[in-house]
């Protein structure tokens, strides 16, 4: 994939080692003593022959990738040996275009090299290359090697072997047992040449023109053609990641519940944005699912709609509005409140020291009622420049946006930026000491970070209590295909922290008044069966209402084939004890290629 791709991919293979340009010599075969790319392989996911000089290693040629910085082909040995843990293909990086085709008999002489993509900080598996290459081209217009099935059948239900504890946790030295492990099957077919037939899309095409497929169409599906990520050990083994050695153009624009039908077939890859993943040369041809987003039901007159709805860096200069509004009005059927995540300040991420969002608010105000929507009032406080984490100048923060006709907001003055709001009782009632406040901003769990915003509601004569959440991502977190088994998930450790403060916030309100309704929501950036979501929850004083739903229902984000939980909505008890709670993920695009935010909205109704 030239173009869009290439900044990403000169990431996934580039070895500083690997700077040689690859001559080609037509000369004669290979020694028949010579090493073979299953001894190079080896049976583990590190090779034998690391840092070691190879000579004259044959193979035929399965793909040429021409374009970014990864440039190199992949070759076969088309005589493979009877170990099922060692791959037979590998590949070679020449890092300028590979002067050999598809179908060339091959030998190559070059370094051993073991690259991990993205650094070896991130934790990632390591790719076996060979690199500073010489190649002789033997003969051309040879029967490329018969591509392996990978399908349902062939890849085992067992993600990973637990890692050695005395490696750190690590897999790498352990011995392939691709009969009982998905990775470790992966891995014996790293850099051969492998199909997979007819397979449903869980991902859709991303701006990096890539997607995501199932080989296991049964695992954990959603009804919307999709695959849930119900618990840390359903990492859903049938996933696999699709890129192209073709172009751009050609690619399949897909949404979640489309189907590649027919033989997708190349190299089997591995980079730090996904794992293992198919570079096909044969791309299936895309059949579309209909698939369609969804819209919720209005409210009744009784009832209040309180939403959540992550944004994603909307500043003025986004083309977005209209989208955004267009959700809003119709497929959220206009909710009494809305919390959004990731409003940016007036010039998004110019780093000029603007913190104000006033324009960028009463832009996707404006846009509302041009679709026919309510004029929402709104409520907010301004961050601190460049202290609340998020794109660099944008000054994300949450916001509240509310019907006026429907409900109104209890404005209390004295919450700021740097101001902890706190909880007293007035009449018996709990009452926030300001309205908007921020949750103890100084708190050290904060820190690039958004604070959570805290207001009072009242809808007919009831208070409610609602707080915007935005918790710390999960950047630097360990992936799922990491050489780390169980990866490390280091990002929790921040959200814990947040996820506690909220909690004791919450927990102040509840001592001072029992029955108070309390709604926190927002983007939490963990899954509802995480520890983040057992500490929000504590000891009954928030329940998750996303757990209303049936399990192949409960899914806010789509990432690397996994449909799974980042965004919620938490409960107190006298609004879960009611028969009236109604909860709806709207998916209107986490599945789509078009997707105007990578989040899709989630939407509460009850009667307060």
């Amino acid at each position: 994939m030239p173009s869009k791709r290439t900044a990403r991919i000169g990431a996934l293979t580039v070895a500083a080692v690997c700077s040689t340009v690859s001559a080609v010599v037509l000369t004669t075969p290979a020694q028949a003593d010579t090493v073979h790319i299953h001894d190079i392989q080896g049976t583990t996911r590190t090779s034998p022959l690391a840092g070691t000089k190879v000579t004259d290693v044959p193979g035929i040629v399965t793909g040429v990738r021409t374009y970014g910085s990864s440039k190199g082909f992949w070759y076969q040995d088309p005589t493979p040996d009877a170990d099922p843990a060692t791959s037979e293909g590998v590949f070679v990086f020449t890092s300028s275009a590979p002067k050999v085709a598809v179908g060339d008999s091959v030998t190559v002489t070059g370094t051993v090299s073991e690259y991990v993509p993205g650094g070896a900080a991130g934790g990632n598996q390591s790719v076996t290359e060979v690199t500073k290459p010489t190649v002789t081209v033997v003969s051309s217009g040879n029967p490329v090697p018969a591509a392996t099935v990978v399908d349902a059948r062939s890849v085992p239900d067992d993600y990973a072997p637990a890692g050695d504890t005395a490696a750190s946790g690590s897999v790498n030295a352990l011995t392939l047992e691709p009969s009982k492990y998905a990775l470790d099957y992966y891995e014996s077919l790293e850099g051969m040449n492998v199909q997979v037939a007819d397979t449903r899309v869980v991902t859709a095409t991303d701006p990096y023109t890539e997607l995501w497929v199932t080989v296991k169409p049964h695992e954990n599906a959603t009804r919307r053609g999709g695959t849930v990520y119900g618990s840390y050990t359903s990492q859903n083994t049938g996933r696999l990641q699709i890129q192209s050695l073709g172009a751009t153009a050609d690619f399949p624009t897909a949404n979640v519940g489309d189907k590649l039908a027919g033989v997708t077939a190349g190299p089997l890859d591995y980079n730090q944005f996904g794992g293992y993943t198919l570079v096909a040369n044969q791309l299936g041809t895309l059949q579309k699912g209909g698939l369609e987003r969804e819209t919720t039901r209005k409210q009744a007159r009784g009832e209040l709609a309180v939403a959540t709805y992550n944004v994603e860096n909307l500043d003025p200069g986004d083309a977005t509005f209209a989208a955004h509004a267009s959700a809003i009005v119709n497929n959220l059927n206009a909710p009494d409140i809305v919390s959004l995540e990731e409003i940016q300040d007036n010039n998004g991420a110019t780093d000029d020291g603007t913190v104000a969002a006033d324009q960028t608010v009463n832009k996707l105000i404006d846009a509302i009622v041009a679709a026919g929507g309510p004029k929402y009032d709104w409520r907010s406080i301004d961050p601190v420049n460049d202290q609340d984490g998020g794109e660099p100048g944008g000054n994300i923060r949450q916001v509240f946006l509310f019907n006026p006709a429907r409900v109104s907001f209890t404005d209390r003055a004295g919450g700021d930026s740097t101001t902890a709001v706190d909880v007293t009782k007035v009449h018996g009632k709990a009452q926030l000491t300001a309205s908007p406040g921020r949750i103890d901003p100084a708190n050290e769990a904060w820190k690039s970070s958004r604070k959570p915003l805290a207001g009072e509601f009242v809808f007919r004569g009831q208070t409610v209590f609602v707080i915007a959440n935005h918790l710390n991502s999960k950047g630097g977190d360990q992936g799922l295909t990491s050489q780390y088994q169980p990866p490390t998930r280091s990002s929790e450790v921040q959200r814990h922290a947040q996820a506690t403060v909220v909690n004791a916030f919450v927990n102040e309100i509840l001592k001072t008044q029992k029955n108070a309704d309390v709604i926190a929501l927002g983007d939490m950036n963990d899954f509802e069966f995480s520890e983040t979501a057992k500490i929000l929850e504590g000891d009954g004083e928030l329940w998750s209402a996303i757990k209303s739903l049936p399990k192949s229902q409960r899914y806010t984000y789509d990432y690397q084939g996994n449909a799974q939980v980042l965004d919620q909505i938490l409960v107190s008890p006298s609004i879960r004890r009611g028969c009236d709670l109604d909860y709806d993920s709207v998916h209107i695009n986490s599945e789509f290629s078009d997707q105007i935010s990578d989040h899709d909205p989630q939407v509460l109704r009850f009667r307060p």
